[in-house]
């Protein structure tokens, strides 16, 4: 037997593929024998996460009476029904009745509103692809992801769903979507080779994992681990193990049911040993008289009614929630989210829209602002003044955007209902999105028709399609997408408006300080070039197609930032609430995204895991007080910092979008996750969800969430008041 716990993928991500292939027993151009493949699978089990039983209706509704207020009452119904059975059983037990419906009806309501169970662990069992094409005895074969077991070959292509942890043996412009799991806004572009050293599983290119997506390109990978054994398995592990700490409501009213519950025994105590004092107590009927006092004392004392009033107080804080596209799945947290200290947020996909952006573009003549974020394509290009393109500057925007457009793959379309979805990949999506924003999509559409293509590799950094054009009789011109670099260098002369230049050591150097500047604003650059080919030949004549080619520009892009997501945190600071920013992409983005949305000064320094990993208690509590951004960080940081946060006595409210994200969400005091973006896993975990994806919903919950802890704190203080009147008022003759 294999056991594939020695292949954690740390470990197995510096090795050679061949000596993981050896080490797993497998040959990795024929894959393993069904046979084999099933006898591992009966050893190590089925390919899936192990999920907690459902919790069933009457446990949930169980649960609605685990509270020490409702403990107190229960006991009220006790001693009332015992007083109406010593006092003869005349008439009805009214009291005891009243009680016990006060009871039953706040249970009625807290299971209304929980009926939703939280099963975060089946959630992430359900993300798991369904189908996975394996090799095995040689051949090509579709099996369910669950029948993957260690040593077996996947077939890696376009829209897959990665159905285990995997060692690459090799990967042809294999791009893989792993926000969710690693919360790295861009797909991560893969290559076979072994790591250099350890890296932290956002960087771990030579490895893919479950639950992620093939968003480009093909490969071919060994399974390394399979089930629990995961990276998402270890995720579902902690989830597992993570214990969901209560709510401040819940803490003050245990604390006032244990107040209430000693005060009541105390004063019947006090008042029977004074009676049995002061009075002529001779028979057995005297005492019992004496000791219904006490117990009538006890009992007019407790304020049935409050727990009915806090959960109307929150019911009607949920329906308020409601309609600000907040769904509060427990009626504590409505509460609890208006005594929020810090909220905790996610990037990717909570403060930005998880869609890339082309923002800048820069060519000989200048550069240009772009107006718009996502991928419907509203906006404008134009000066940084704000004017409209003109003259050469328009001229080589022309060629940048439609050159970038044509050296891709990806597609935009506009669905029914008007929005807009992308199929590849969202860096070259955005180029698409950019050309439209230009209104040259039509016109460079009809004039290019795709002829070759030489693909991405992680050597070359670019990729170039060889096109014919149309309105030139028909003319070969290659074009060519990638890394500034690289490109720049393949380059020797520049295209200026309407004429090509040499590109000589002035223009060059200004072309990479342009590339420095926009990679200074943390925006992801891409440059684009091109020539005209005889023939396409040319190569077979020993000539190489991606050199002597002709400068037109870069352009610099980004995840943005939500346009109201600003103005939340801003108002959030003015409530008193800090805003921390936990990501696991990489820092620099995290500090620019931060900065642009008010989180953090523009010189403000973003800690990684790495970072924490080596932070012991105190320094860590230090840095949760200092540092509002927290980049490449793994989920046990999540939790590491969530911790440190309550630690120093903050209410934390997470948010998050991203199987990564759960654990934290947890064990937040009130964990909110994505309703639109994100995962099963996520919805599950939290507490509440938002409806619209808006960060500005959660400022707006807050503020529902002040008003209900002032309105419950009201109805705390009514009661009380009626502790202290009725406990003076008591009369043992009314049969209490």
């Amino acid at each position: 037997m294999h056991d594939d716990r020695r292949f954690a993928s740390d470990q197995v991500a510096v090795q050679d593929a061949a000596a993981v292939a050896v080490g797993l027993g497998v040959d990795p151009s024929r894959g393993l024998a069904f046979e084999e493949a099933a006898r591992r699978l009966a050893e190590r089990g089925p390919n899936e996460l192990r999920a907690a039983p459902p919790l069933s209706a009457w446990r949930r509704l169980l649960a609605q009476f685990h509270d020490p207020l409702i403990y107190l009452l229960i006991g009220a119904v006790v001693v009332a029904l015992a007083a109406w059975i010593a006092e003869g059983r005349e008439g009805l037990p009214i009291d005891a009745l009243v009680i016990a419906i006060i009871i039953v009806l706040n249970a009625a309501l807290g299971f209304a509103q929980e009926s939703k169970a939280a099963n975060a662990v089946a959630s992430l069992a359900r993300m798991t692809a369904a189908t996975s094409s394996v090799l095995r005895d040689g051949r090509r074969s579709r099996i369910p992801s669950s029948e993957l077991t260690p040593g077996d070959v996947l077939l890696l292509e376009e829209g897959d769903a990665v159905g285990a942890d995997a060692r690459l043996l090799a990967a042809a412009t294999l791009r893989v979507q792993e926000a969710s799991l690693t919360g790295e806004s861009e797909p991560v572009l893969k290559d076979a080779a072994p790591l250099p050293g350890p890296a932290p599983l956002a960087e771990r290119t030579s490895m893919v994992f479950k639950g992620t997506a093939i968003v480009q390109g093909s490969g071919r990978a060994i399974v390394t681990a399979t089930g629990m054994s995961t990276e998402v398995g270890a995720i579902a592990t902690m989830l597992d193990a993570t214990e969901e700490a209560p709510t401040p409501l819940q803490r003050e009213v245990a604390r006032i049911g244990r107040m209430l519950t000693i005060a009541v025994v105390i004063i019947a105590l006090i008042v029977i040993a004074t009676v049995l004092a002061v009075s002529d107590v001779r028979t057995a009927d005297d005492i019992v008289a004496v000791l219904l006092l006490g117990v009538s004392l006890a009992v007019a004392a407790v304020p049935e009614g409050l727990p009915a009033i806090l959960s109307l107080v929150l019911a009607l804080g949920v329906q308020r929630m409601a309609a600000r596209n907040a769904v509060v799945k427990h009626l504590s947290s409505v509460e609890t989210l208006g005594s929020a200290t810090v909220i905790c947020s996610d990037k990717t996909g909570t403060l930005t829209r998880s869609q890339m952006t082309i923002q800048r573009v820069v060519t000989a003549s200048g550069d240009s602002h772009v107006t718009g974020v996502g991928y419907a394509p509203l906006g404008t290009i134009g000066t940084p003044d704000r004017q409209a393109l003109a003259g050469p500057t328009k001229a080589e925007h022309i060629v940048v955007l439609s050159g970038g457009s044509l050296a891709g793959n990806a597609g935009l379309q506009q669905l029914p209902d008007g929005t807009w979805e992308i199929q590849g990949d969202p860096t070259e999506a955005a180029f698409l999105v950019a050309e439209k924003k230009l209104g040259i999509e039509a016109r460079r559409q009809a004039r290019f028709e795709r002829v070759a293509e030489i693909p991405f590799t992680s050597d070359r950094k670019m990729m170039s399609t060889i096109e014919r054009d149309l309105e030139h009789d028909g003319e070969l011109v290659v074009i060519t997408k990638g890394a500034p670099d690289v490109l720049i260098k393949r380059c020797g002369r520049v295209r200026v408006g309407m004429e090509v230049l040499p590109f000589d050591d002035a223009r060059r150097s200004q072309a990479l300080a342009d590339v420095d500047r926009l990679s200074d604003e943390a925006l992801r650059t891409l440059s684009v070039a091109y020539r005209p080919l005889a023939c396409i030949d040319q190569a077979a004549a020993g000539e190489t197609l991606e050199d002597d080619l002709i400068f037109v520009g870069t352009v610099g892009m980004m995840d943005p930032p939500r346009e109201e997501a600003a103005a939340a945190i801003a108002e959030a600071h003015r409530a008193g609430i800090r805003v921390l920013m936990i990501t696991g992409d990489h820092p620099r983005t995290a500090s620019r995204i931060a900065s642009m949305l008010g989180i953090a000064p523009a010189d403000a320094k973003a800690l990684t895991g790495a970072d924490l990993d080596a932070l012991d208690a105190a320094g860590l509590a230090a840095a949760v007080r200092e540092t509002s951004i927290f980049a490449r960080v793994a989920p046990v940081h999540k939790l590491r910092l969530v911790d440190a946060l309550q630690a120093e006595s903050n209410v934390v409210a997470m948010t998050g979008d991203g199987v990564n994200d759960a654990p934290a969400l947890k064990a937040a005091d009130i964990g909110v996750a994505m309703g639109v973006t994100g995962t099963e896993v996520t919805k599950e975990a939290a507490k509440m969800i938002l409806a619209d994806d808006n960060f500005a919903t959660i400022v707006e919950a807050v503020r529902e969430g002040r008003g209900t802890h002032r309105g419950r704190a009201g109805a705390a203080g009514r009661a009380g008041r009626r502790f202290q009147d009725r406990a003076s008022r008591a009369n043992p003759r009314r049969g209490r």
